[in-house]
């Protein structure tokens, strides 16, 4: 089985390059894995986002981790920002996690800020030998 992060945007690459596009998408959804003998554990940072708006899906081999978070509506006499660094609206990453993992076999915890993913590892059932192609 092979981890590999998947973005959902089509235009990343087209905006990889220039800072103003890069900047925030850095700072959102950091994530680290870690390989333990029998699972792999996904830490995902999600500061400010409250457990109900974070949704674990699989599709495809994928786990797709997707969080939300809205800023409260006040009155406009009553406040006015001066600078915001704060994120507020949707996000999301996937990463393959094999085609061979169901929904029963992850777990997760929302515990600080930080998402703990547990995928076991799990051998893909139609994995195929690969072989190379003679390049000429």
């Amino acid at each position: 089985m092979m981890l590999m992060p998947r973005r959902n945007d089509l235009f990343d690459d087209f905006f990889r390059g220039d800072e103003f596009f890069t900047k925030r998408e850095r700072n959102l959804m950091k994530t680290d894995i870690k390989e333990l003998k029998d699972k792999y554990v996904f830490e995902v940072d999600l500061p400010g986002f409250d457990k109900e708006n974070i949704n674990l899906s699989l599709r495809d081999g994928y786990l797709e981790i997707s969080a939300k978070t809205e800023r409260e509506e006040k009155d406009e006499d009553e406040e006015k920002y001066l600078h915001s660094e704060r994120f507020y609206g949707e996000c999301s990453r996937s990463f393959y996690v094999g085609d061979s993992v169901t929904e029963e076999d992850i777990d997760a915890e929302f515990k600080n800020g930080i998402l703990r993913v547990n995928v076991p590892k799990i051998e893909d059932k139609d994995q195929k030998e690969i072989k190379q192609i003679e390049i000429k």
